[in-house]
Order: structure tokens, then C-alpha cells, then sequence
């Protein structure tokens, strides 16, 4: 059943990539879910959890490490989708951030907050799923 799926890919997904690049792929998913739990628990916010914390940090730093393993393979946009979640994150909170600098856009900049959160879940599940599975995303 995976080699159907492999052979349904376009050409320049095709190839099957490194166990390597598969292993730091499902290590980063996994410290992504972990900073969002820490965010949970422990921060003022999960998107600051996500962004600040040092297995996000290890996370972002190891997907630009892994990525040149993964280029040519289906695995290369889960590296695309994990750096951007990390970065769009990083927006998100800014500009969470700078709404709370006025009185009147702290509302608003708690409804940013929310939506970045059930954002980040989305991301890191769906992405992570989507791994399991050995497809690539859709980015």
C-alpha cells in the first residue's frame, strides 16, 4: 500500500528519503508537541512556550540542519511545513504582542493569541499524522 502511494507522488517527490532525515523528522515533531505542552503548563502563553522554549529552539535549529537530507523526497515538505510553523508562530506572537502595547487592541491581540494556538495544534498534528503515514504536505 505505501509503494501505491509512493508511485501517486509527483516525479520530484518520488524518491524514498534517508531513515535519518524520517528519525529527525518524527524527533522534531516530537519536541514541537513537547514545547507546546510546556506552553500548556508552564508559560503565560503556548505560542510563546512554542516559540521560546529550548526544544523548539533544538527543533527549529535541527530542521534546518536535516532539511538538505530530505531535499528531492516527499519528506522535504514536512521540513518546509515545520519551518514555517516555527516562523508564522513567531509572527503571530509579535503581532499578539504589539496589539497588547495599546489598551484597546489587548482583545484583539488575546483573540490572536487563541487562534495561533488551535493553529499550532492543527499544524503539528496534522504535519505529524501526515508523517505517520509517509505523505507529503501540502504546502
Amino acid at each position: 500500500m505505501r509503494n501505491m502511494v509512493l508511485r501517486q507522488t509527483t516525479s520530484d517527490q518520488a524518491t524514498e528519503p534517508p531513515n535519518s532525515a524520517l528519525t529527525a523528522a518524527h524527533i522534531v515533531y516530537g519536541l514541537r508537541s513537547f514545547a507546546i505542552f510546556i506552553g500548556i503548563l508552564g508559560a503565560s502563553t503556548v505560542i510563546g512556550g512554542f516559540v521560546g522554549s529550548v526544544p523548539s529552539i533544538v527543533a527549529v535549529i535541527l530542521n534546518y540542519v536535516k532539511r538538505g537530507s530530505a531535499r528531492g523526497s516527499w519528506l522535504e515538505s514536512h521540513y518546509r511545513w515545520q519551518i514555517r510553523t516555527f516562523w508564522y508562530a513567531l509572527l503571530w506572537l509579535l503581532v499578539a504582542m504589539l496589539l497588547f502595547v495599546t489598551l484597546i487592541g489587548a482583545p484583539v491581540g488575546f483573540g490572536v493569541l487563541a487562534f495561533a494556538t488551535i493553529w499550532l495544534i492543527y499544524r503539528i498534528a496534522r504535519g505529524w499524522m501526515r508523517l505517520f503515514d509517509r505523505q507529503p504536505m501540502y504546502v
